[in-house]
């Protein structure tokens, strides 16, 4: 703890090249499991820092880790990189003005800062054990396709995090703090209907209609949600409607389900439900319906002993430090949003709402009551393989909707950039205070166990799926 200050310092050493990391990513956007430039850029700069640097990781062409150090403890430092369709934004402006029109590629949930801010984390910890002469070793993951390709899950099933010890990363945000350790499991499963085509006026009953049958599948699981738990989510896109010709009955038809669940129980029974009703939709159009699973993620599970320590870690930091010129533009990206986005992004930190607060100025409590947005991630298969902790990053203003042009156009903006180091010196620190104190490790194993009840990590994806590599051409 008394050496958490030099971690800083080491931070501080490496920002520029990692701000000037983020900046490159996040000028070259890629979608999950594309991402070849922004992973080549990681590898680059993990080469020049010195990294043991493997590549094509669990089979993924843009899936890489990174190690340094001796002996001791693992720590894993988890980064991303992958961007979004329909995001294209200039950078550093306050209206909507894409750089690539026709659903271009942006930066619309901050992991050109992800990644970058991770690897700054990661060099810090590797220089500073260097100086320090202290045992044990640092690994940055290079992690694709978090935005529905659960490639940290692939690279769980693969044993890649077995021989580690804790896993830290952390989210672009609104507020700087220890993230609340809940999600949603989730999969995504495609749907393909096979029917008959034929005329469809002069002979439309030899025809079987392969749309048909995803339009009663849909109207199913519909009927469905009325007996289904509240906390559960399903959520459903066309992928192939079949064809743009009316007089034409649709002899294929494809369509794309996410299926969610507070658990993972309870996701795979609900899959069976819907896949039930795939089938029936099947016999009622006399189609053939081939199911097929691309991803699926496990919900986050908490882990006490290390939640708190990053805590101190905030506390003793402080919250980031942001000029009138930061607050000057984060007050442009605000009078862009409504008022609900302002009031949401409050409550959900369960802060009061406060008028005229354009950037964070504060750590959050831990354990601030609140009512949480769930959504998925796949550090939550992580978090079941290893104790994992997860910080909040303050880099966006106030209100921010994730997924959106604003996001997009703050992702090379100083105070993003501010935003990033700073929760960098969170995480370094955290894993300084870890690699110097066994008993923490130990605490944080101990707490895995009691939450796991003897019960082993069984990866929700199934063992004949492969990593879905061309999952963004749909």
């Amino acid at each position: 703890m008394q050496n958490a200050p030099e971690i800083w310092r080491h931070v501080d050493a490496k920002a520029p090249e990692m701000i000037a990391l983020a900046d490159r990513v996040w000028d070259m956007p890629e979608p999950l499991y594309a991402e070849f430039r922004s992973a080549a850029e990681h590898v680059a700069e993990l080469e020049r820092q010195g990294f043991r640097v493997q590549q094509g990781v669990a089979g993924i062409p843009t899936a890489l880790m990174a190690e340094a150090g001796e002996g001791g403890p693992v720590i894993a430092i988890l980064g991303e990189y992958d961007a979004l369709p329909g995001l294209s934004q200039e950078a550093g402006i306050a209206e909507p003005k894409p750089v690539e029109k026709h659903n271009g590629f942006g930066h619309g949930c901050g992991h050109n800062l992800l990644g970058a801010g991770a690897m700054l984390a990661a060099t810090a910890v590797k220089n500073w054990l260097a100086e320090q002469g202290i045992a044990g070793r640092v690994r940055y993951y290079g992690c694709p396709a978090e935005e529905g390709g659960a490639a940290k899950a692939f690279m769980a099933r693969a044993g890649l995090f077995a021989d580690a010890d804790l896993a830290i990363t952390w989210h672009p945000g609104h507020f700087a703090e220890v993230m609340p350790a809940a999600s949603l499991a989730n999969t995504r499963i495609d749907f393909t209907f096979t029917g008959r085509s034929s005329h469809a006026a002069a002979a439309p009953h030899l025809g079987r209609s392969a749309l048909d049958a995803v339009e009663l599948m849909n109207v199913g699981v519909n009927y469905m949600r009325e007996h289904m738990e509240s906390g559960a989510r399903i959520h459903y896109a066309y992928l192939d409607a079949g064809g743009i010709a009316p007089n034409v009955v649709q002899g294929r038809a494809k369509v794309r389900y996410a299926v969610r669940h507070p658990d993972l129980r309870g996701m795979a029974a609900l899959i069976e439900r819907v896949k039930k009703i795939a089938r029936g939709a099947a016999l009622m159009t006399e189609t053939e319906v081939e199911i097929k699973v691309l991803s699926a993620v496990a919900n986050l599970l908490p882990n006490e002993p290390l939640e708190a320590a990053m805590q101190a870690e905030l506390e003793r930091l402080g919250p980031p430090e942001f000029d009138a010129a930061d607050r000057d533009y984060a007050e442009q990206i605000r009078a862009t949003l409504r008022p609900e986005d302002l009031r949401a992004a409050f409550s959900a930190a369960g802060l009061p709402y406060e008028e005229g607060k354009p950037l964070c100025d504060i750590i959050v409590p831990r354990g601030t009551p609140r009512v949480l947005a769930l959504g998925s991630t796949d550090v939550g298969d992580v978090s079941w393989v290893l104790p994992t902790v997860q910080a909040s990053g303050a880099t966006a203003a106030i209100g921010t909707p994730f997924h959106s042009w604003q996001l997009t156009a703050q992702g090379k903006s100083p105070h993003a950039h501010k935003g990033m180091v700073h929760v960098a010196k969170v995480m370094a620190a955290t894993a300084a205070t870890a690699l110097q104190q066994p008993e923490l490790i130990a605490a944080a194993k101990a707490d895995l166990a009691r939450r796991l009840g003897g019960q082993p990590y069984e990866c929700p994806i199934p063992a004949e799926a492969e990593p879905p590599l061309d999952m963004a051409k749909g």
